[in-house]
């Protein structure tokens, strides 16, 4: 289910060559911990096991991409690249510098394979809110939203086979934190992800529409580290569950709402807004109330030590804060609670955000992912948005008040309004 894979197949196919893939394995990469490279390289290993069974080459590069990569085309004489798609930052300098780097008459090509409409097609510009986008995405949904080709077993054998890959070495290369643990909740692996997409139909899907704002009910999809990581497909998710709207068209409108617009809107904001990671990035009227409020009074003021501990005032907070930190993920209602009450217990909004932003990419599944920064409204798959939460992005003026001036506010009264808070707080007490 990966179109950058499709179309390299079938550029081999017509041209009659043999089909590599490679995966460059960088050493660290933003805030991820060894709870993120292991779900990740166990996922990779299933990959490896499935091209082996395609007549497919897979190699484990290790190392940046510009480094490794122009020398594995030289030596294996490369006829073309194919490239998947990233909005953020250091993937996009990744491509870039192996652009600079490869033969001249290597053709290099990038597919947007984990949105399903492609990134620059959805819209050429930023996008103001789910409002303006939704409309660009469905109209182009019949083109885009098909069902996949089967990958072929490969007819063409490489000249000299892969490298058997020592997983064990892979991970003595890394240069990351291994004190942040595996979760037991997600075992890695398109088999594992494809089950949780099966239990969420079977089981979830029906109170979807009703219950995914309450932390107690299990009505979420749960697939976001599967997502995050390319190891299911959104296109696959939203294939499956469309089947299914004839029984829970409500809950499944909502799903393809979140997993397809807003998480394209999220793509979109990381795509076109070069300061998707900083105060800069949000609007002029969310900069200017921000501003104003600056110096406010803070309540309360908390170190990164103190949040990351769940070690704050608030048993609501830091129950929410002992989720991420145990399960690797956060129910999405809180982690908009969770980010604005940052804003409110820090020094400044670009000390709130610089929190947000490490905490959520430190602990989540899911971080380090453009739906981190620029997601919208109460989320299913993936993180509420740190710059929705307490820039305002994709989100409008609201009443002013202290410290949010006119960023949307949220308090514990208004989440006790909403679900059983008590229930919560006891379900992830601090053990200590």
């Amino acid at each position: 289910d990966n179109w950058a894979f499709l179309y390299a197949q079938r550029l081999a196919l017509k041209q009659e060559l043999p089909l590599h893939v490679c995966f460059c394995l960088v050493p660290k990469f933003l805030e991820a911990t060894i709870r993120h490279y292991r779900f990740m390289l166990r996922g990779l290993q299933e990959v490896a096991e499935e091209c082996a069974e395609l007549n497919i080459s897979f190699h484990l590069l290790l190392g940046y991409a510009k480094d490794v990569l122009p020398t594995f085309v030289v030596e294996h004489g490369v006829g073309g690249l194919v490239t998947d798609f990233s909005p953020l930052r250091l993937p996009r300098q990744w491509v870039e510098d192996v652009r600079e780097r490869l033969p001249e008459d290597v053709p290099f090509a990038q597919v947007d394979a984990h949105n399903i409409v492609p990134c620059w097609v959805a819209s050429p510009k930023q996008e103001y809110s789910a409002r303006t986008i939704r409309g660009k995405i469905h109209a182009q949904l019949p083109e885009f939203l098909t069902e996949f080709p089967p990958v072929v077993h490969h007819p063409h054998s490489p000249s000299c086979p892969a490298e058997p890959i020592a997983w064990e070495a892979c991970y003595s290369s890394l240069q990351v934190d291994h004190t942040v643990k595996e979760v037991e909740w997600a075992t890695p692996g398109t088999a594992a992800g494809l089950a949780m997409l099966k239990s969420f139909i079977a089981e979830r899907l029906k109170s979807f529409s009703t219950h995914r704002n309450d932390p107690n009910k299990a009505a979420l999809s749960n697939l976001s580290p599967w997502l995050h990581f390319g190891q299911v497909s959104t296109q696959r998710a939203i294939l499956e569950v469309q089947k299914h709207r004839r029984t829970y068209k409500d809950s499944v409108d909502a799903f393809v709402e979140e997993a397809v617009v807003r998480r394209e809107l999220a793509e979109n904001f990381c795509y076109y807004n070069e300061n998707y990671d900083s105060v800069q990035g949000a609007y002029d009227w969310a900069q200017t109330t921000l501003k104003l409020h600056a110096k406010d009074k803070r309540p309360y003021l908390y170190s990164l030590q103190e949040l990351e501990q769940g070690n704050t005032h608030d048993p609501l907070w830091n129950a929410a804060q002992l989720q991420m930190v145990r399960e690797g993920k956060m129910h999405g209602f809180l982690r908009m609670y969770w980010a604005k009450k940052i804003l409110e217990w820090t020094r400044s909004p670009e000390e709130a955000l610089q929190f947000a932003i490490y905490l959520n990419d430190r602990y989540e599944l899911d971080g380090r992912d453009p739906n981190g920064y620029g997601r919208a409204d109460t989320l299913s798959l993936c993180p509420a948005g740190c710059l929705w939460s307490i820039c305002g992005i994709h989100d409008q003026g609201w009443a002013e008040r202290a410290i949010f001036g006119k960023i949307r506010y949220m308090n514990y009264a208004g989440c006790k309004r909403k679900f059983d808070v008590d229930q919560f707080e006891r379900r992830y007490a601090p053990t200590h």
